[in-house]
């Protein structure tokens, strides 16, 4: 009986170390993977001028005139942190729980989102990115493993492409595999390709050319059915303050099914700051 036990508690020290070295291989992961992003930022990046954005449709011009001042460095690459609410229910029951984050956004090459929510044996932690969905119970158990398949991956570019739209602009200015066009006198569309990926996102612009919802087709399986196929994905943006030079939404609520019935918003961020990986004092 003592042999057994001994053994028992052998096979659960086995465990939980395999479960310990699993998790730091996520870390691990997690940081070379942000490091690549913020590689990719130029040292010494052009500035805006308004000439870049003179011959793009009257809202999508009202846009970049906002939310970059005359003379900006353009910084494509972001760290922002947050806090706020994620929703792990439904409309009718949505089950937030509060979260803190920090994510490295580099469109159109990538992000990583590593967050922690909860408290006790419910706190929940891990990572979104364009290759993969980890997260954790209590540190110790799996409780969400997915990525690695082209479903995932468009599904991922829709999310950071979206984002990139209000929290890195110069991101998305006209260039190579960005165009831009009015929809209507408040909406512009913009459409990304990049990497044999496509994806187009709305932007809706106040007088001022404050940005104040996006709106998109995203690649997703959160539906009632669990099949990824393309539907409504978008959010409100507010609470707009400069981090050198851009003006960026501090507050932003996103979900599934934005404009229909069945909208829900799961994502409620605040965000407390955000740093331009390749400007002076970024951390």
């Amino acid at each position: 009986m003592k042999t057994g036990l001994i053994v028992s508690l052998a096979i659960i020290a086995l465990v939980l170390a395999g479960l310990y070295m699993w998790r730091l291989r996520d870390h691990r992961a997690d940081r070379a993977e942000a490091a690549r992003l913020l590689a990719l930022e130029a040292v010494d990046p052009p500035v805006f001028t308004r000439s870049l954005v003179a011959a793009l449709p009257e809202p999508a011009r009202r846009y970049f005139l906002f939310v970059i001042k005359e003379g900006t460095p353009l910084h494509r690459v972001a760290r922002i942190d947050m806090r706020g609410s994620f929703g792990l229910g439904t409309r009718d029951a949505p089950s937030y729980m509060q979260m803190s984050a920090t994510q490295v956004l580099a469109a159109p090459h990538g992000f990583v989102w590593k967050m922690s929510g909860g408290s006790g044996f419910m706190r929940i932690s891990g990572s979104d990115s364009g290759g993969w969905t980890r997260f954790w119970l209590a540190g110790v158990a799996p409780v969400a493993r997915a990525g690695g398949t082209p479903d995932h991956r468009l599904s991922g570019f829709a999310r950071y492409v979206s984002e990139a739209v209000f929290w890195t602009p110069a991101a998305v200015l006209p260039g190579p595999g960005v165009r831009w066009e009015a929809v209507d006198e408040t909406t512009a569309r913009v459409t990304i390709t990049h990497d044999g990926q496509t994806q187009a996102v709305d932007v809706t612009v106040d007088a001022e050319g404050r940005p104040t919802e996006v709106v998109l087709q995203r690649w997703s399986d959160a539906n009632p059915d669990g099949v990824f196929r393309f539907q409504p994905f978008g959010g409100h943006l507010s609470e707009f303050r400069d981090f050198g030079g851009f003006r960026l939404p501090t507050h932003v609520e996103a979900g599934n099914f934005f404009g229909t019935q069945a909208y829900f918003p799961f994502f409620i961020a605040d965000v407390t700051d955000i740093r331009f990986a390749g400007a002076t004092g970024a951390r």
